[in-house]
């Protein structure tokens, strides 16, 4: 009697750590994961992608961002994040400020550097810890509104995941590996990811936006189908 092995899968997911909808995304992924526990068995890479490449240094505040980029009116804003708010409580996520008094203004920030600790963490340290980085860094820039372009933050981020402060430190500062960065980045405008999430199943079946736990599992056993 032979016991089923799980069909291995990669995930590749284009991302941003400003995205909401890539939080959200990842949380109604890993509902589906749990689903086809047993049945497929995926390993995640993180890819950078940048929402606002030329943020400045000192950041925007969200809401005037919003407005700016999307020409959206108060109200537009708040029935979004209404509907945001309750889609991301359905994937066990929350973006609200969890930290101890009053919140500070919610802010947008520059992510390359965010993006090189990612590149770093993957190639040192491999998937599940590049993970933990990434989990951190939504559960920095959501629940706690920091500044996750400051390059301190990002190392105290990183050694809280287990990760050495001072490898990360060179690795932030690391040109070569920003050109690496950079070229991640053209690739994803290479095969026409213009949003984010976008997840790429064994490096050629796409499923952009975040979807439903359902539509993963569909998506993802008929990518193990194919072989």
């Amino acid at each position: 009697m032979t016991r089923d092995v799980p069909t291995a899968i990669t995930i590749d997911i284009w991302s941003d750590v400003m995205c909401p909808w890539c939080a959200i995304g990842y949380g109604q992924l890993s509902k589906a994961l749990d689903e086809l526990a047993g049945e497929i068995e995926a390993e995640i890479r993180w890819r950078p992608f940048e929402l606002n490449p030329d943020m400045p240094a000192e950041g925007e505040e969200q809401g005037a961002h919003l407005a700016r980029k999307y020409r959206r009116s108060e109200e537009e804003t708040q029935a979004v994040r209404a509907q945001m708010k309750a889609i991301a409580e359905q994937a066990g996520v929350t973006l609200e400020f969890t930290g101890e008094g009053d919140a500070p203004p919610a802010m947008m920030r520059n992510t390359f550097a965010a993006h090189t600790l990612l590149d770093w963490a993957l190639e040192t340290g491999g998937p599940d810890a590049q993970t933990r980085l990434k989990l951190a860094l939504f559960e920095a820039h959501f629940n706690h509104r920091r500044d996750v372009s400051d390059h301190g933050v990002l190392v105290e981020i990183a050694r809280a995941t287990g990760l050495d402060a001072e490898d990360a430190r060179d690795a932030i500062g690391d040109e070569r590996r920003g050109e690496k960065v950079r070229a991640e980045e053209r690739r994803a405008w290479d095969m026409n990811i213009s949003g984010v999430p976008a997840m790429v199943v064994n490096g050629k079946f796409m499923i952009p936006g975040a979807q439903s736990p359902e539509t993963y599992v569909t998506a993802l056993r008929r990518v193990a189908a194919r072989g």
